[in-house]
């Protein structure tokens, strides 16, 4: 999974709780079942929050990366 292509990306480095959490869940549900978001975040708490959202909401967590502040989840649309 090192090489997974995002349809689509979602910036929400400076934005803090609840925002990346909201944003990507509202850009998740404008792409087809199926493809990936790719969400970068440097709230701390989106660490937890993400992973924890991606599997209430039914979807799959292919990949995180961490690089300094910046956080990187990718995200594929399962419903």
């Amino acid at each position: 999974m090192s090489n997974v292509v995002p349809d689509i990306e979602l910036d929400c480095v400076g934005l803090y709780c609840p925002m990346p959490i909201a944003r990507t869940k509202e850009e998740i549900e404008n792409i087809e079942k199926g493809q990936v978001l790719k969400v970068e975040a440097d709230d701390p708490t989106a660490e937890e929050d993400i992973p924890r959202w991606v599997k209430l909401a039914g979807h799959q967590l292919l990949k995180f990366e961490r690089t300094g502040e910046i956080m990187s989840f990718w995200i594929r649309r399962l419903k």
